[in-house]
């Protein structure tokens, strides 16, 4: 089992229902092939650096799991095949990211 985070950028056009629904969809996909979710974060909607596909913000939102390797694939392939996904970035993470990752879990909880 690798440790994975996944921050995605939805279209800011989406109802609440919308997002939720999208969100959730992404999330049965990784329960259902075996991850482990650590941590889901809601970080709202954000101010893009720049304009995608003429938009200039989106909601953003964070999962961490765990889940085996080939995975993966199938799991990107479901981003690119949603046209409510702008941008998606999955990244493998190491010992140090682990341990960032925890403390920003812990500071986040301290500051709810």
């Amino acid at each position: 089992m690798n440790h994975y985070e996944t921050v995605f950028i939805l279209n800011p056009v989406l109802s609440e229902d919308q997002i939720k629904e999208t969100v959730k969809k992404f999330e049965d996909f990784l329960v259902s092939n075996g991850a482990k979710m650590i941590s889901k974060e809601n970080w709202g909607l954000k101010k893009l650096a720049y304009p995608i596909q003429h938009k200039k913000s989106g909601f953003y939102h964070l999962f961490e799991f765990t889940v085996p390797g080939e995975v993966i694939t199938p799991y990107e392939l479901t981003f690119r095949r949603d046209e409510r996904v702008m941008r998606y970035l999955t990244v493998k993470l190491d010992k140090h990211a682990i341990a960032w990752a925890e403390k920003r879990r812990n500071r986040n909880k301290e500051n709810a």
